[in-house]
C-alpha cells in the first residue's frame, strides 16, 4: 500500500510539474507586440469592414432571391443551377480570359523593356520613370473617356487626323467592328497599366546582386545568358506579383468595355463583370449577380494558385 501510495504521489507530482512547464512554456506576448497589433489593427478593420463582411453578404445573397425591390425569398443554390445554363455568362468568362492572355502578354512585352531601360543609370532617368508611369495615376473611367474621344470618327484625333494628313480616304470608326475595337482597348491598357508592371520589374531587376552579374561578365557569359540564367530565374517572386496582379486586374475588366463600346459592337466585348453588372443593376436579379460573383471569385482564386505554383522558385518557396 505505501509503496502504490507513494507512485500515486510521485504520478501526481509529475502531472503537476508538466502543467507547471507548460504553462511557463506558453509563449507571452510582449508589450512591443502588442504595441504592433495596435498599430494594424485599422489594417485589420478596414479588411474586415470592406472585404469579409461584403463578401459573406455576397455569398448569403448568391442563396436567395434578392430583387432589387422587396421581399427576398431563400432558394438554396439555385442560382448556381441557372449559371450553368447561362450562356451568355460563359461567352463573356470565355472573352475575358482571351482579354486576359492578350493583354497580359501586351503588357509584360512593354513593360519588361522599360524595367530594363530605367533600371540603369544614366541621365534623366529619373524624368524617364515619371513619363512612363505617369499614365498609371490616371483613373480607368478617366482613361476610357480620354481614349473614346480619341478614337471618336468625328471630333477625336487618329480619324480625322488621318483623313486631313490623306492616309485614309475616308472618316474611319475605330469602334464600329470588333477587331479594330478589341485592339483599340488593348493598346489603351498597355498605356495605362504597363508603367505600374515595369516598376514591380525594375524592383526585381535592383534587387539582383551587381557582384553576381559581373562575375557572369568576366567568365564570358553573353547578355542573352546572363538574362535567362541569372536574371529570369532571381525574379521569379517578382514575375509572380506582376503577374498576379495583370491577370487578376484583366478578368476584372469593365470600366473599358463599358465606357468605350458599351459592350459592343453587338455584344461582343461582354465581360464577365461587365455581365454581372446587367443582371444586377439592369435586371435587378441581385440574388443571382451575387452568385455570379463568388463563381468569378473561385476562377480567379484557382488561377491565382496555378500561377503561383508555375512561377515558385525550384526548392518550393
Amino acid at each position: 500500500m505505501s509503496s502504490i501510495s507513494a507512485k500515486s504521489d510521485k504520478d501526481a507530482g509529475a502531472q503537476a510539474g508538466a502543467a507547471a512547464l507548460g504553462r511557463h512554456a506558453r509563449p507571452r506576448i510582449d508589450r512591443s507586440q502588442w504595441i504592433g497589433l495596435l498599430y494594424i489593427a485599422p489594417a485589420i478593420a478596414l479588411v474586415f469592414v470592406f472585404f469579409v463582411v461584403p463578401l459573406v453578404m455576397t455569398a448569403w445573397m448568391s442563396l436567395h432571391n434578392w430583387p432589387l425591390m422587396g421581399g427576398h425569398t431563400f432558394i438554396g443554390l439555385d442560382n448556381y443551377v441557372a449559371i450553368t445554363k447561362d450562356t451568355r455568362f460563359w461567352n463573356a468568362l470565355k472573352f475575358t480570359l482571351y482579354y486576359t492572355v492578350i493583354v497580359t502578354i501586351a503588357i509584360f512585352a512593354v513593360a519588361f523593356p522599360l524595367a530594363l531601360f530605367v533600371e540603369k543609370p544614366r541621365p534623366l532617368n529619373g524624368l524617364y520613370r515619371t513619363a512612363f508611369f505617369m499614365p498609371v495615376v490616371v483613373g480607368f473611367a478617366s482613361a476610357s473617356l480620354l481614349w473614346a474621344w480619341l478614337l471618336n470618327v468625328d471630333a477625336g484625333l487618329f480619324s480625322p487626323a488621318a483623313f486631313r494628313l490623306g492616309l485614309t480616304e475616308k472618316k474611319f470608326n475605330l469602334l464600329a467592328t470588333f477587331d479594330p475595337a478589341f485592339w483599340s482597348i488593348i493598346v489603351m491598357v498597355v498605356w495605362k497599366a504597363s508603367g505600374f508592371t515595369m516598376i514591380i520589374l525594375m524592383t526585381g531587376l535592383q534587387s539582383i546582386p551587381g557582384d553576381l552579374m559581373e562575375a557572369a561578365k568576366i567568365d564570358g557569359a553573353s547578355g542573352w545568358q546572363r538574362f535567362t540564367s541569372i536574371t529570369l530565374p532571381l525574379m521569379r517572386r517578382t514575375l509572380a506579383l506582376a503577374l498576379i496582379l495583370s491577370v487578376s486586374g484583366s478578368i476584372l475588366a469593365f470600366d473599358q468595355f463599358y465606357i468605350m463600346l458599351r459592350g459592343g459592337p453587338r455584344n461582343s466585348t461582354i465581360t464577365a463583370v461587365y455581365w454581372i453588372f446587367t443582371q444586377s443593376f439592369v435586371s435587378f436579379k441581385l440574388g443571382y449577380g451575387a452568385a455570379l460573383s463568388i463563381v468569378l471569385l473561385v476562377i480567379l482564386v484557382v488561377i491565382s494558385l496555378v500561377q503561383l505554383r508555375l512561377l515558385r522558385n525550384p526548392e518550393g518557396t
